[in-house]
Formats: structure tokens, sequence, C-alpha cells
């Protein structure tokens, strides 16, 4: 399905009937849209396959839709309170994936301009409460991608500086790179109602709340992350994917990284990224078949760190002890002596 997780499909999403699968998640991992690193994580794929799980059970009981159908073990669906060991399994509801078409080197969402219900929304939904050193939201706006009225900011905050107000960005999904686009501009290529519009950025909102409170509780910050969303069968907004993980949000705990940012910091100063940035400077489509090198390796103490923190995390955010590891501050400590 793709660099960090499968899909196995139970039942296939077709016309206006949604579909079952199962998430297969993975120990791979994936940074700058490249695709699968050279190493795996060991346990990821089962920390995450838990924190997602934990976060779409907290919505539920709010009343947030979700395709969540459950954990899967001993190839029995269960709840995670039923769930008796870590799995890396979730079945949930399938919808269609409708691609967009590549004309003149540019994505036609044309296509989805008759799509009523049942398939994936081809957005990621942003949440910002921070913005981090190397947000890209410096890098636009210096750009001119975006203008400070458009952020509804007088000035250009300091990294690491609290929003006075939370900003909804969105990006494309189903792009070779995922490119930031305009609200207006994502409603056009759905042909989606304000009210559309209106209740994805509610949802968006409550779901941040949700996974600050519970972050909150491991004096972790929340500083952004990412949602997914589809229609169902009768229209309804449905969250999809997984939310709320180390690799869907970026944490911080006393300025150190609590995500797959360790591993981005690591490999920004590589001579990989730097080929990355120019060939997606030249070609945002096909940058990479520019790029000639491979990433390299993590070195073999921060692979062993990042797994620790994956599965700390899982046990500090639900309360319940899946994995034999150091506490989340204990590997945070060391990583930071390291990066």
């Amino acid at each position: 399905m793709g660099s960090v997780k499968d899909l196995t499909i139970i039942k296939e999403a077709k016309g206006n009937s949604a579909g079952i699968g199962r998430f297969i998640f993975s120990d791979r991992y994936s940074v700058f849209d490249w695709g699968e690193m050279p190493n795996h994580i060991s346990n990821k794929g089962k920390a995450l396959c838990i924190i997602g799980a934990y976060f779409f059970e907290k919505l539920e009981k709010m009343g947030i839709k979700t395709h969540y159908r459950g954990i899967v073990e001993d190839n029995k669906l269960k709840r995670l309170m039923e769930t008796k060991k870590p799995a890396n399994i979730m079945e949930v509801k399938l919808l269609r994936v409708i691609e967009p078409q590549i004309k003149d080197n540019t994505y036609d969402y044309s296509i989805y301009q008759n799509e009523k219900s049942n398939f994936l929304i081809p957005l990621e939904i942003i949440y910002r409460n921070y913005l981090p050193e190397g947000s890209s939201i410096f890098k636009r706006l210096k750009k001119g991608d975006i203008t400070l009225e458009d952020l509804g900011f007088d000035k250009v905050p300091s990294p690491d500086e609290k929003l006075k107000k939370t900003i909804l960005d969105v990006s494309t999904k189903l792009e070779s790179t995922d490119r930031y686009i305009k609200w207006e501009e994502a409603q056009n290529i759905l042909n989606l109602s304000d009210k559309m519009i209106e209740k994805i950025k509610k949802i968006t909102l409550l779901v941040n709340d949700l996974i600050t409170r519970e972050t909150e509780k491991l004096s972790l910050i929340n500083e952004d992350g990412k949602l997914e969303f589809g229609l169902d069968e009768n229209r309804n907004l449905i969250l999809v994917d997984v939310l709320g993980t180390p690799d869907e949000c970026r944490f911080k705990f006393n300025n150190i990284p609590v995500s797959k940012e360790v591993a981005r910091i690591f490999y920004r100063k590589t001579d990989w990224f730097k080929e990355v940035e120019e060939a997606k400077k030249k070609d945002s489509v096909g940058w990479k078949k520019i790029v000639k090198s491979s990433p390299p390796p993590l070195p073999q103490r921060l692979n062993e760190l990042i797994s620790m923190l994956y599965q700390a995390f899982c046990n500090e955010i639900t309360e319940r002890k899946w994995f034999e590891t150091p506490s989340l501050k204990e590997i945070l400590n060391e990583i930071n002596d390291i990066l």
C-alpha cells in the first residue's frame, strides 16, 4: 500500500459500497516523501497500531465518525482493552481511492467533480499549534507562496512560539510530493460545499484538542499533526488512515523531538537530503528520477533509540505496559545527546 504500512483487502470498495481492509503496520519508515528508507525500526509497527487504535476509540466516544473497526489479534477483531499483546493489524472500513490524472506535468482533479460518496478525500489537513524550526510555513513565507495576512499574523512568529490561534493548513495527498494549496482550491477540486469545509475544520480542531490533552499528560507539546478524511457511502465525513502517532504528529519534550522528526534531523545533515531538495526544485512531479544517490542507514544506536521512543510513547499514552523499554524521558535525554 505504502512505504510504512501494507493493506490486505477483505472486501473491495466499489461504487457506493464500502469495503473492508486490514492495515498491516510495518517497521519501515519514510521521510521527505522518499518512500521506504534503508533500515527498519523494531516494533514501530505494533506501537503505531496500538496508538492509532487508542485515539480512534477515544474519538468514537466523542461521537466522531472514523473508519476504524478494531484490532486484529489471533485473527479475531477486538477492542483495545480486549487485546492481550501488541498487535500490528488494524481492521478498517475501506473507501475508494480515485487517482487524479497527470496532464501536461500537472495533476488534474476533474474526475472528482461528479463523485458524491464512498471515496478518500485526496487531501491532508494539517493543524499547527507551533511553528518549529524547519516548518514549511517559514519557507512558504520566504518564497511568497503565502502571506502574513493569509495566516492572520502581524509579524513572522519566532520558531517554537506558541501560536495564539491554531493554523489549519491543507495539502494534496495523492501526488508524488505533497503540495500545499489554499482552502478555496481544495474546495473547488472536490466540489465540496462551504458547510463540508467548515465541518472538516471543526473536526480537525476537536482532534487537535484531544491529542493535546492526551499528550500533555506526558508533559509533551503537541506542535502539529495531520489528518485524512473520506466521505462514506452516505456522504458522511469520516476520519481515515491513522492519527495521533509520532509519525502523523510532531511532539516535543524540553525541545527534544518525540516523533520521526528525530530521523529527519539526522537526514537533513546528509548529502542525500541536499540532492533531494535540489531535485524537487527542478521537477516537483518526477524529482525522484533525478536523485542519483541513496539515503544512508541510520546509525545503529540512533535506530535503537528511535525504536524505544515509539514503544515508550505507546506505553505511556495508553497507560499500559505493552513493551519492555526505559521511560520516554530517559530515551529522549540520550537522543538529545546524540543529536
